[in-house]
């Protein structure tokens, strides 16, 4: 005797194949951002360093004004810690602070002392209020003006020699008595010079834009830029970094209100799109535009509906079951209700004789229904075309009732 076998159940998971051949298109886009991210990034990686660094060939960068300095016989040294940049200061230095607004206050006390003690010449990039009032006391910063070419209406043999230079950003003033104002901007300067009696002075510039390497063969830009950093052999370019330990090594000298005072100057006083990199905002919105091609990819049209005989035969209880509970776990009860609602009518609209268009219209069904059912336990016009119950048990509450009036309707 054979034994009967036992035909194995029909199996809805997706197969292997199903699974690669639905995500393969997906994962090969992105793979091709992969590859050309990384291929972009091998490409600029030798030549861009950052905004206003003199190793970096980009628009923004310096390195053609630190060329200059170098033919010139300007040693030009980059400094990325707080103690590189002190510990090079001199009387035959140059300092240029890059971003000033970046060191908490502890980092901006000990750059003062050290530079005030050197004889040297300091550049400040465009400081803002709180930093520019601990680097360069005496000085105060005015509102931010758009960069464009200034005259130097001033006796600074510096900028009387370069003439017109692309400047303004922010603008200063000062009650130094002896500090020099040039290129001045609805009548604020956006150059100014402290002399510290000593050989040396501070400079404070309100934009870095005429060191660029876009700007510098524009107006005066270059003659100005090789003058004032060009005036000691030596050249210290300094680029502050939130990773520099000293920026975490503030004493308790400082207290928490420095502390709160510097991450108020990192954060309102310089524009944070500054601090990134230009190829990771091309990145981002590369990487959005492939989300957005994707996403109309994977919502694209599936066309119609195409019929086809099921595998297997599926009992209507079980179908309505299943209907049921996605009805329930969608909290569908306005659509549940409708449905009970609308096979009640369509019954109902049988029986007593009303056509089937007619079985939804309540004028006519209303009418046909209290003619047969004189005076009914319910408010028909409630029960039949009446609103979504609020809760699952007002929903069977309301099928009963259907259920109830078609058998009223069917014995009367």
């Amino acid at each position: 005797m054979t034994p009967a076998t036992t035909p194995s159940p029909t199996s809805t998971a997706p197969t292997a194949h199903q699974v690669w051949a639905r995500a393969r298109g997906f994962l090969i886009v992105v793979l091709v951002l992969v590859i050309a991210g990384i291929s972009f990034a091998a490409v600029r990686s030798g030549g861009n360093h950052g905004q206003l660094d003199p190793r970096s060939t980009d628009p923004k960068g310096s390195r053609a004004v630190a060329e200059l300095l170098k033919a010139r016989g300007i040693s030009v040294t980059v400094a990325t810690t707080l103690d590189e940049a002190t510990g090079a200061t001199g009387p035959d230095t140059t300092l240029l602070v890059a971003g000033p607004n970046l060191l908490t206050p502890t980092q901006q006390h000990r750059l003062t002392e050290a530079t005030s003690a050197s004889a040297g010449r300091t550049l400040l990039i465009a400081p803002g209020v709180r930093a520019v009032s601990r680097l360069a006391p005496g000085v105060r910063a005015e509102p931010h003006r758009a960069v464009s070419a200034l005259a130097a209406a001033c006796d600074l043999p510096t900028a009387r020699r370069a003439g017109t230079a692309d400047m303004g950003g922010i603008r200063y003033t000062t009650r130094n008595t002896t500090a020099i104002a040039c290129y001045p901007s609805d009548g604020h300067p956006s150059l100014v010079v402290l002399p510290d009696g000593q050989d040396g002075d501070t400079v404070v510039l309100g934009s870095p834009d005429f060191l660029h390497n876009e700007r510098l063969d524009q107006q005066g830009n270059a003659s100005l830029a090789l003058q004032l950093l060009g005036s000691r052999p030596h050249l210290v370019w300094y680029l502050p970094s939130l990773a520099d330990p000293s920026a975490t090594a503030d004493d308790g000298a400082s207290g928490d209100r420095d502390g709160e005072e510097a991450r108020e100057d990192t954060g309102s006083e310089s524009n944070f799109l500054d601090l990134i990199p230009s190829g990771w905002l091309w990145g981002t919105l590369q990487l959005f535009l492939a989300a957005v091609l994707a996403a109309v990819w994977r919502a694209r049209r599936l066309g119609p509906l195409v019929t086809e005989r099921l595998p297997v035969a599926i009992r209507a209880s079980e179908s309505t079951e299943g209907r049921a509970l996605l009805y329930r776990k969608a909290n569908a009860r306005d659509r549940a209700a409708e449905a009970f609602r609308s096979a009640s009518r369509a019954r109902i609209a049988s029986l007593i004789g009303v056509p089937a268009r007619d079985a939804h219209t309540s004028v006519v069904l209303l009418p046909a229904v209290s003619a047969r059912i004189p005076d009914p336990d319910h408010d028909l016009s409630t029960l039949l075309f009446g609103p979504a119950p609020a809760t699952d048990t007002a929903l069977v509450l309301l099928a009963d009732q259907l259920d109830a009036l078609e058998r009223e309707v069917r014995t009367s």
